[in-house]
């Protein structure tokens, strides 16, 4: 028998419905909010605090110089600084996994740049770390550095950089770990071998 049209059409809305990535979790079971300040902190402790900004003395820059990346914080008592998820769809309001998200750490800094993290190479320690002056927005190739997301990472959540915001780029994929330089500073990169696990609490 001929399935009718009408129902073959609620089978697509309803596995569509069904298809809609789990939210984030944060410490307290609540779903992450777009818009609303969090910390990233270590699952595991005693290794460093949440996640911040500070001078790596990349491009020749020392002390507060810019641009400024995105390091963990070297106390573990230290939460970092709070910082703000957006979708790729702005008027989404909950944060999913594994959905393309800028994330852009709260308030002003030194710098006049942007603290939107994006992607970009250190040559001097040959590693793509994660850094600030992105483009909150405007998904696409001229954006592509700019987004993230947030995956499941056995019973807790890992950073990634796999952006699919562009659908004719091939870029780059691979989980964000702590690379640890030559001045014992903390430094978030690509890092398959290590992901960085993480938790979100509500600053």
């Amino acid at each position: 028998m001929k399935t009718p049209t009408w129902l073959f059409l609620s089978f697509l809305l309803l596995g569509s419905a069904s298809a809609a990535p789990s939210p984030v979790l944060d410490t307290d079971g609540k779903k992450l909010r777009a818009g609303t300040d969090y910390y990233i902190l270590p699952v595991f402790r005693g290794m460093g605090g949440g996640l911040t900004l500070a001078s790596t003395g990349r491009n020749g820059t020392t002390g507060t110089g810019c641009p400024l990346d995105v390091v963990q914080a070297p106390h573990e008592v230290d939460h970092g600084l709070p910082l703000t998820f957006t979708p790729v769809d702005p008027k989404k309001g909950v944060i999913r996994v594994s959905t393309d998200h800028n994330i852009k750490f709260s308030g002003a800094t030194i710098c006049a740049q942007s603290t939107v993290w994006r992607l970009d190479s250190d040559e001097s320690i040959g590693q793509l770390i994660v850094t600030s002056g992105g483009v909150e927005g405007n998904p696409g190739r001229e954006t592509l550095s700019n987004w993230f997301k947030i995956e499941y990472y056995d019973d807790d959540y890992k950073l990634v950089f796999c952006p699919t915001v562009c659908n004719f780029c091939r870029p780059v994929c691979g989980d964000l770990g702590i690379y640890i330089d030559e001045n014992g500073t903390r430094r978030l990169a690509v890092n398959n071998d290590m992901p960085f696990k993480v938790m979100f609490k509500k600053a």
